[in-house]
């Protein structure tokens, strides 16, 4: 096969992988985007985090409350836990790596916040340690998985909202989370401020 070809492959098989997605997580994606926003408004502010592409998605997500996504607005409260590297190192050196994403959200979590747990395996053992803190502060989880949803499938209350992409490839759900992300930063926009 040609690059070409190849590369026009890659467009399709993003193409119906966000097809499918449409159809089978839209309505979660809603009912996240209102819990953070409702989240916002009560002063709490949003927790991220994951491994990897994950980390990039969740550092993402953060950029565009703290800055802007679409519209002019004050900063919204949002902090990525992939991205302090002495809280990282401390952590995964003095007590596991496993915890190095439970450990701040002990520390900085609240009952009015919520957590951006993000896996595309859902199987990140740091990533549903956080889900575990996060329901010990009383936070509500917002989870961004794939495939079968994983071991963080289990962990999530009724009080939490799952956006499980239905596709194998780690490519293919990454690119999708970014479409869910830039998603929930509308929903959250539209919520605090109305429609554009």
């Amino acid at each position: 096969m040609d690059a070409e070809t190849r590369v026009r492959e890659h467009f399709a098989e993003s193409i119906s992988t966000k097809q499918a997605a449409a159809d089978a997580v839209s309505a979660s994606i809603a009912i996240a985007g209102q819990l953070m926003g409702q989240a916002l408004l009560d002063d709490g502010k949003i927790l991220s985090c994951g491994n990897g592409g994950s980390a990039g998605d969740a550092q993402h997500f953060s950029s565009e409350l703290l800055n802007r996504f679409e519209m002019e607005r004050p900063g919204l409260p949002a902090i990525a836990l992939t991205t302090d590297s002495s809280t990282l190192t401390s952590i995964a050196n003095d007590y596991a790596y496993e915890d190095i994403f439970a450990k701040q959200v002990r520390a900085l979590g609240r009952g009015n916040d919520i957590l951006l747990a993000i896996s595309t395996s859902g199987n990140s053992e740091n990533v549903n340690r956080a889900i575990v803190a996060a329901h010990e502060r009383g936070m509500r989880v917002i989870a961004l998985s794939g495939r079968d949803g994983g071991r963080m499938a289990g962990l999530l209350s009724g009080e939490d909202v799952e956006i499980r992409v239905p596709a194998k490839r780690t490519a293919r759900i990454q690119e999708v989370h970014l479409l869910v992300i830039h998603c929930l930063c509308d929903l959250i926009d539209t919520a605090l401020l109305g429609a554009g």
